[in-house]
């Protein structure tokens, strides 16, 4: 037992709990945990240029990989609230943070003293738990729970407040004594296995719909098994993108109303049986219910127990860890495929095989200026299976789901749920932090991109390499696309004459001489046959430079992507592509 600053104790927890990345800003309330991080060491900490960019960075370093949790730490008042968006984002998609501020004294807290704010009622409904710790010797107990929390069920972040008093308050605390609590996630029973196994062999066209969830689990080499034992086709969810990779025969693509494949919604159409396993049927992915649901039996795992019928009533609701469920469902349909008592569902996956070769959507345009089509197309090429996407929002993120490929877990890390703008740059900084050595990729439009430019300064100062792939058609363009339906445009473009930089063409912001400004290096795109020079070419200065690359392609200002308002009424803006043009390598396994 020894006696020391709360903050000491903090930074001990922190290391044995396996939480030893931070990214913050420092200031006057939160400086007595800067001084236990430095006195201490073990905390490796990124100083970010904006609060909101630290709590990125710290949900890019949870996705990355399976166990991280990020750290975001701020000072008091705004930094707190600037932390917000980055709660949503990680509560929305179930992603563990830890967001440490500082706050005024605790006598003080009740008379408007300066940058007081109760943090903790702020951010209450984006958390798993916000509190302001007002005693010294329930900090321990605080972060103990915190961690508990945020790893049992359904993942989430949690907030804690620290007053500067309670920080420098002493207290007996002994690290050795200290574990860290049991971690609680729910498990499927044989029965219910049985139960879901039941309901898929009177089917004749079941389709196995892969979530997040299994991501957040690591189970997605149980979920492949599983197909595989079953040959039933898997859809995944964005979130889930990259469970079964791309070019598996089984991999059915995904569904929804904008980031879908065309093979993909007309698989979902003609099944007649969805095991949904760690999803949450967003609405982005169903469209209307009655279309979904419609003809279709349907058996849904969830780690959290009031997911289950949120959207809609399933046939079978099954309250449990992914890869607990996976376990279970594999040990019975082993059993069953041992007695012959598995349907033979060849004549379907092929079907839908089949749909994959040819419902493609056209990628290959020579067109100048570019359509992003192409952008796309080139980025398949250049970076091939090893790489690691970051996107969050808008048509680049859209086309991006539509055109790119991904082959592996967490090779797809993406603000599924919230998708705030300005999220891909700090979030990439996170996830290179998580994969150090690894090819990351983001992909931004301009509006997107010019939200949180200025966390690429962060890259540069800590050498946090990554490739950023910037669309650039100085518009809002999701939000004038769907303007289209009130028959206007209204403040949407971006575009203006810039008196400096005549080189932009009146796309307005030299992002350039921006990027370069910043630390970094930029190479700008306005022909279709450079961009793969231009790819090569910033890999080559990723590898020399080691600070973020980024590569702006000059679009064309006006282009419409594939949409709809239900899953059979998705409008297709362009041409599309003959049998077998552009797809992916899975059409071979037709054979």
């Amino acid at each position: 037992m020894a006696r020391m600053r709360t903050v000491d104790a903090v930074v001990a927890i922190l290391q044995k709990e396996g939480a030893t990345e931070a990214f913050g800003l420092p200031g006057a309330a939160i400086n007595p945990f800067y001084s236990a991080m430095r006195a201490h060491g073990g905390i490796r900490h990124t100083l970010a240029r904006h609060v909101e960019g630290a709590a990125h960075m710290a949900e890019g370093y949870t996705r990355s990989a399976p166990g991280n949790i990020g750290i975001c730490v701020g000072t008091s008042g705004p930094a707190g609230t600037d932390m917000i968006t980055g709660l949503y984002s990680a509560s929305a998609d179930s992603i563990p943070i830890l967001c440490i501020t500082g706050q005024a004294p605790v006598a003080k807290l009740h008379k408007e003293d300066f940058q007081a704010v109760d943090i903790a009622a702020i951010a209450g409904s984006v958390t798993k738990m916000a509190m302001t710790v007002l005693e010294p010797g329930q900090v321990p107990g605080a972060f103990q729970k915190a961690f508990h929390l945020m790893r049992s069920g359904r993942p989430g972040p949690v907030l804690l407040d620290l007053p500067m008093d309670v920080q420098l308050a002493q207290i007996e605390f002994d690290i050795d004594a200290y574990e860290p609590l049991a971690v609680h996630r729910p498990a499927a029973t044989r029965i219910q296995a049985e139960k879901a196994l039941d309901l898929m062999v009177a089917a004749e066209r079941p389709l196995i719909v892969a979530g997040g969830g299994i991501i957040n689990a690591d189970a997605s080499d149980r979920l492949v098994k599983l197909a595989e034992l079953l040959n039933v086709p898997v859809i995944p969810t964005l979130m889930g993108w990259g469970a079964i990779p791309d070019d598996h025969p089984l991999m059915a693509g995904m569904v929804g109303l904008q980031t879908s494949h065309r093979y993909g919604n007309a698989t979902f159409l003609e099944s007649d049986f969805v095991l949904g396993i760690g999803n949450r049927w967003a609405n982005r992915h169903t469209g209307g219910l009655e279309k979904y649901t419609d003809g279709r039996t349907f058996v849904h795992v969830d780690i959290e127990p009031t997911q289950i019928g949120r959207v809609f009533s399933p046939h079978l609701g099954i309250v449990s860890d992914a890869g607990a469920a996976l376990d279970v469902l594999l040990e019975v349909a082993r059993e069953r495929k041992e007695q012959f008592a598995i349907p033979d569902w060849d004549v379907w996956a092929k079907d839908c095989a089949l749909r994959k070769s040819t419902l493609q959507r056209k990628t290959h345009f020579d067109a100048v200026p570019i359509k992003p089509q192409r952008v796309y197309e080139e980025m398949n090429r250049a970076f091939g299976k090893d790489v690691t996407y970051v996107s969050t929002i808008g048509l680049s993120q859209i086309a991006g789901g539509q055109f790119l490929h991904v082959y592996g877990p967490r090779q797809w890390i993406n603000a599924g749920q919230a998708g705030p703008l300005g999220w891909t740059g700090p979030a990439a900084l996170g996830v290179v932090r998580g994969k150090p050595g690894e090819t990351v990729v983001a992909l931004s439009g301009d509006y997107d991109f010019q939200f949180m430019i200025e966390e690429l300064a962060v890259g540069a100062q800590f050498n946090l390499p990554y490739l950023h792939v910037v669309v650039n058609n100085s518009y809002l363009g999701l939000i004038r696309q769907s303007q289209r339906g009130f028959d206007m445009e209204q403040n949407v473009s971006l575009a203006f004459e810039n008196i400096n930089a005549p080189q932009t063409q009146g796309y307005g912001v030299d992002h350039v001489t921006v990027v370069e400004g910043l630390g970094c290096k930029a190479i700008r795109v306005t022909d279709p046959s450079a961009l793969q020079d231009a790819l090569t070419q910033a890999k080559s200065l990723l590898d020399q430079h080691r600070v973020p690359v980024v590569v702006e392609v000059i679009l064309e200002k006006i282009t419409n992507i594939s949409m709809g308002t239900e899953l059979d009424n998705v409008t297709e803006f362009e041409a599309l592509a003959e049998r077998g043009e552009d797809a992916p390598t899975a059409v071979a396994l037709l054979d």
